[in-house]
Formats: structure tokens, sequence, C-alpha cells
């Protein structure tokens, strides 16, 4: 498996692992993989009426989770959320950006509100 081919199934368990720990917390999964010309969102979940676009971020290591998010990449989450958040909230309901950072052995991170929209 190419470097690229194993980067992205790492990042699809991520994801997979990430709509797990979601369900596990009282969240329902509404997509996966929204895919927008200004950005990607790995999950948009639900829960009452708040209805989060997450970015989720697999790193080998624990360590590596410190690096794992930056402005640049929430800017472009925000952007696809902006683009696609009609299809998933109401004029009533809170959005919000949030971030899960995953490592093998690791519990996951949960950043709720690492951006408001």
């Amino acid at each position: 498996m190419t470097g690229r081919a194993e980067r992205e199934a790492q990042g699809r368990k991520g994801e997979a692992l990430a709509a797990w720990y979601l369900r596990f917390k009282g969240w329902r999964i509404l997509a996966r993989r929204v895919k927008t010309p200004r950005g990607e969102i790995d999950l948009v979940a639900r829960r009452g009426k708040t209805v989060i676009f997450v970015e989720v971020k697999w790193r080998r290591s624990a360590a590596d989770l410190n690096q794992a998010i930056d402005e640049y990449r929430l800017r472009r989450v925000v952007a696809a959320a902006q683009a696609t958040a009609h299809r998933f909230a109401g004029p009533q309901d809170e959005q919000r950006i949030d971030v899960l950072l995953l490592a093998p052995g690791r519990f996951p991170r949960h950043m709720a509100n690492a951006l408001m929209l």
C-alpha cells in the first residue's frame, strides 16, 4: 500500500471510530465525508437542537495530535459547513465546528466548539 493509500485507510478508520464515539455520546450521524468546492466535512451529527460539523484527525501517536489541527484546516471546515448547513440545520438549531483527535491506545479528545458558526 502506498503512503497516500495508507493515510487514506487510516483516515477512514479514524472517521469510523469518531462516528462510533459520537453515537455512544448520544449524537446521531447525519452524514459522512461531505465534499464541497470549499472543503470537506468528515462528519455531521445532531443531538437535540445542536448540529455539529466535525473534523476528525487520526495520528500514529498522541504526541502528534497537538499539531494535527490548525487555523487553515478549521477555516476550510467552516467554509464547507456554511455551504451545506441548510441541508442539516434549521433556523433554530445551534451549529458549531467540533474536532475529534484520535491516536492508537488513547481515548478520543473531543474539542467541542472549536469554532461557533
